[in-house]
C-alpha cells in the first residue's frame, strides 16, 4: 500500500510540476494571468492530494512498524524527507508565491520583479521527487 501511494504521489508531482506547469504558458491564448489562475487551482488540488497521499504513506509505514516491527531506517528517513519537503513548500514557500501571483493578477508586470520563492519551490520539488522515487523503490523490495 505504501509503495503504491508513493508512486501515485510521485507521478502526480512529475505530471503537474514538471509537465503541466511549464507547458500551460506555451498554449495558444494563455496569458500570464490566465496561466497563474489555472496554476493556483491546480497546485492547490495537487497539494491537497499530496497531503492525503503523505498521510497514507506515513500511516502505512506506522501500521507496518506496529505489525512487523521497526521499519528500515531508510524508509523512515525517506518518508520524513518527502513529508518535510511538502510541509516546507506549503508553509514557507507557497505563501510568498501566492502573494506574488496576487500582485501579478492585480496588474503588476511579472518581469518587473523575479521571485526566488519559485526557484525554492522547484528545488524542493526535485528533492521531493528524488526522495519519493527512492522510497517507492525501497518499499517495493519490502
Amino acid at each position: 500500500m505504501a509503495a503504491a501511494a508513493t508512486f501515485v504521489w510521485l507521478g502526480m508531482v512529475l505530471a503537474i510540476s514538471f509537465l503541466e506547469a511549464p507547458l500551460k504558458f506555451r498554449a495558444p491564448g494563455v496569458t500570464v494571468p490566465i496561466g497563474l489562475g489555472i496554476g493556483r487551482l491546480v497546485f492547490r488540488a495537487l497539494n491537497a492530494a499530496e497531503a492525503v497521499l503523505a498521510a497514507v504513506v506515513i500511516g502505512t509505514v506506522v501500521i507496518a512498524a506496529v505489525v512487523i516491527g521497526s521499519p528500515a531506517t531508510i524508509v523512515v528517513v525517506l518518508t520524513a524527507v518527502a513529508a518535510a519537503v511538502l510541509v516546507i513548500q506549503l508553509v514557507l514557500v507557497r505563501p510568498p508565491l501566492n502573494r506574488r501571483s496576487d500582485r501579478v493578477l492585480a496588474g503588476e508586470d511579472p518581469a518587473r520583479t523575479r521571485s526566488r520563492a519559485h526557484l525554492w519551490y522547484v528545488a524542493l520539488e526535485i528533492v521531493k521527487v528524488l526522495s519519493l522515487a527512492a522510497l517507492g523503490w525501497v518499499l517495493q523490495g519490502v
